[in-house]
């Protein structure tokens, strides 16, 4: 893969991860409710699922997903069910103050299971990579080495984006500190993934 190739996947890739969807708003409501423990195996499950599409993309798997569209309609209905629960839960949870709170076992596991399914199924990521894709790049010639330089490419690109996203959200969630103000943050960010449920669930 060239330079410019790289950059311009980069570029367009960037693009799409900035602009509002079912991701970012999933993205910013877990950092406004609950900060930012545990939202590592989340990022890392959203990348995970955007370089599965990645190589299905590049595998020539296109029609392949089409013929596995059950699956693929499974995942996402399962994400989006999960969306709405966890909206509900944020909505009706009683507010913490802090982020003293250690860990509980298994909640790197749930995050984790909750970003891959929103990734994979997100239709934007869908679209993207088996519909625009192809035009940024020559999906004919990339060998074995290119899509490592795909995957680490995207990996920056993703990183960069979500991390700021993660930045202001956090950041916002620094001038709520009393009980009444974080309750009306974790409804509105419940909301916030209902409607990303219900994005993912409408395309």
């Amino acid at each position: 893969m060239t330079l410019m190739a790289l950059l311009i996947f980069a570029g367009a890739l960037a693009a799409d991860s900035i602009s509002p969807g079912p991701t970012v708003s999933a993205l910013v409501a877990r950092v406004l409710s609950q900060g930012v423990r545990n939202v590592l195996p989340f990022l890392i499950a959203i990348w995970l699922g955007e370089a599965i599409w990645l190589s299905v993309a590049l595998a020539g798997l296109a029609a392949l997903a089409v013929s596995f569209q059950l699956l693929f309609e499974i995942i996402k209905w399962a994400g989006v069910i999960y969306l709405f629960y966890l909206g509900w839960a944020l909505f009706t949870s009683k507010p913490i103050i802090g982020d003293t709170k250690l860990p509980m076992k298994g909640e790197g596991i749930t995050a984790f299971l909750s970003g891959l399914s929103i990734s994979i199924g997100n239709p934007k990521n869908m679209l993207f990579y088996l519909t625009l894709m192809p035009s940024l790049i020559d999906m004919q010639s990339v060998t074995a080495m290119g899509w490592l330089q795909l995957v680490a490419t995207l990996l920056v690109a993703l990183a960069a984006v979500d991390l700021c996203w993660v930045f202001l959200a956090a950041k916002a969630r620094t001038f709520f500190q009393n009980s009444r103000a974080i309750r009306r943050v974790n409804q509105v960010s419940g909301a916030a993934m209902a409607l990303a449920a219900a994005a993912i669930a409408t395309r």
